[in-house]
């Protein structure tokens, strides 16, 4: 089967998600500077998400970019991602709205965690379909970011208990190292 509905409706399903993410930011009743203060924790935590989906839309750009077709596992295990990235905005909103308390930041890494497995297998099926010499498999090589990301999700979970700035912070950690741009796909696809 072609790649290109898969991409398409990939694509159009997380610009959707960025725009019910940033309903989500209402304007204050009045025109004041103050009047947008205690609209901080929604902003923030829109940021990160906001963030996070472009990080998911990039990669998930390169990793379709690398191959050639797919087949219904393939289908099956991009709607498992695209599930739990259609969460994303629901706990981004409830997070910024609580400030940031232990429920939702909680919840929030859970929803990271598990959009992290589901990247996962993901690829995981395309190098099943693709095979261990493909261009998708030498550009993945070892992937310790896809490999400790979800780890540190993982562990953000327990923490907000205890610190959910802590959390958040851990977080912010797995966003900045997916900001700086993950070139495998492109120099393997250009040698």
């Amino acid at each position: 089967m072609s790649k290109a509905r898969l991409e398409a409706f990939s694509d159009g399903v997380i610009a959707i998600l960025i725009t019910i993410m940033v309903l989500e930011l209402h304007a204050p009743e009045h025109a004041t500077w103050a009047a947008l203060i205690p609209l901080w924790p929604v902003f923030l935590s829109y940021v990160l998400s906001f963030v996070f989906l472009g990080i998911y839309w990039n990669n998930h750009h390169h990793l379709l970019q690398a191959i050639k077709h797919v087949d219904g596992r393939v289908l099956w295990a991009n709607m498992h991602l695209l599930f739990w990235l259609s969460l994303i905005p629901f706990v981004t909103a409830w997070m910024g709205q609580n400030r940031f308390d232990a429920q939702p930041v909680a919840l929030y890494g859970v929803v990271m965690f598990l959009s992290g497995v589901a990247y996962f297998i993901l690829t995981r099926s395309l190098l099943a379909l693709h095979g261990r010499n493909s261009v998708l498999a030498t550009a993945i090589g070892e992937d310790f970011k896809g490999k400790i990301s979800p780890v540190i999700h993982l562990a953000a979970i327990p923490l907000s208990f205890v610190a959910p700035w802590i959390a958040c912070a851990l977080y912010v950690l797995v966003a900045i190292m997916w900001l700086v741009p993950d070139r495998r796909i492109e120099k393997t696809l250009v040698s």
